[in-house]
């Protein structure tokens, strides 16, 4: 990208922006919610940091990452110009990375195992950080696919707080590509709204509305913020 076009480039995001904004009011009004209750994070994967920066200028302050690894080879320096950015992991976690996802990350929305609960807690107390956590669920029950079981859920939240001492503020979901998103949504709402919790991960850029009418607290929009990926 040619960096001499930032003032157009930056009137450019902060349109997309503005758009994604109303969308998720016009989204959360329809449905009688209070749109301060929906948080967007901005999907930066595969972005590096001078994709990134224009991006935070524009106003956007909460970022998700799908990989450790690379969040950690662009987020630092970003973190330390903009300490008020926080950023998500929202892509699966490798209990091996647990230590190194706790230092960068603010919030984990993918915790989907014991080993990972534990090892997250282990984390947090030898780090003296406190993140907000929530699990995945595997809505659709795809094979391929990180999260807990729908009908697991229920138990293994209650393992994460009896036996590892977490405080799970929520729940995620990325619903199969070839079904209606919005059965996944409700099912996930049901789910959170039994095991008092008050975080909804859900919806992306082609569904976002819909998770939002359906109880969506964390909105994960990439593409119509950045525009399509290389």
């Amino acid at each position: 990208m040619d960096m001499t076009e930032e003032p157009s480039q930056n009137l450019t995001l902060e349109a997309r922006i503005d758009a994604v904004r109303a969308r998720i009011t016009a989204a959360a009004e329809r449905a009688g919610r209070d749109p301060g209750q929906v948080k967007l994070i901005a999907v930066s994967k595969t972005f590096d940091a001078t994709r990134i920066e224009p991006v935070i200028e524009a106003g956007m302050r909460v970022f998700g990452e799908n990989r450790v690894q690379e969040a950690q080879g662009k987020w630092p320096g970003l973190k330390q110009r903009f300490p008020d950015v926080e950023l998500h992991l929202i892509g699966p976690l490798q209990s091996n990375k647990a230590r190194d996802a706790v230092a960068l990350f603010d919030c984990i929305h993918t915790i989907d195992r014991p080993k990972i609960a534990s090892a997250i807690a282990a984390e947090m107390e030898r780090q003296n950080r406190k993140l907000k956590l929530l699990v995945q669920v595997n809505t659709g029950e795809e094979k391929q696919k990180s999260g807990v079981l729908p009908g697991e859920v229920d138990n293994f939240l209650k393992k994460c707080r009896e036996e590892h001492g977490l405080e799970i503020s929520g729940l995620m979901c990325i619903p199969p590509l070839d079904e209606e998103p919005s059965l996944h949504f409700a099912l996930l709402n049901k789910i959170v709204a039994r095991n008092d919790c008050r975080e909804l991960s859900m919806g992306m850029s082609a569904d976002y509305e819909s998770a939002v009418a359906l109880g969506a607290t964390y909105v994960r929009v990439g593409t119509a913020i950045f525009g399509k990926r290389g």
